[in-house]
């Protein structure tokens, strides 16, 4: 039976409405084999949730640049959690402190790519999650 392709959710939550670096990360992953749907820019929390839900995603990564990681990320996992669908990666890139990194990590996004990641990198850690 052949593998399902990775189906990968980037999306830009909040006001930020600067996507160069998130729409290079889409192009990237769907050049490395994934599906990828982009949702543009200022997509709140419950949109790019039932995005997700409704495409059946594996992956969603956030592209951000704002401030705001903290509250819009924990609103995002929290309404994957109220809709069972914890299983989903979450990865993030963007401007994203180093201070902040740890409590990003503990609310369940398995990893931050900051400014300068290789889009190899990002899609190698995401096969790899898959493969193993």
């Amino acid at each position: 039976m052949a593998k399902r392709t990775i189906r990968v959710l980037v999306a830009k939550p909040g006001l930020d409405g600067h996507d160069r670096g998130a729409k290079i990360v889409a192009r990237s992953l769907r050049d490395a084999g994934m599906e990828v749907v982009y949702t543009g820019i200022r997509q709140t929390p419950e949109m790019i949730v039932s995005t997700a839900i409704d495409e059946d995603v594996d992956v969603i990564g956030l592209s951000i640049l704002s401030g705001a990681h903290i509250e819009l990320f924990k609103q995002i996992i929290d309404g994957l959690s109220q809709q069972g669908r914890d299983d989903i990666l979450i990865v993030a890139g963007g401007i994203i402190p180093e201070e902040d990194r740890s409590k990003l990590k503990e609310m369940g996004v398995a990893n931050i790519f900051g400014p300068g990641t290789s889009t190899q990198e990002i899609a190698a850690f995401i096969k790899k999650t898959f493969s193993d």
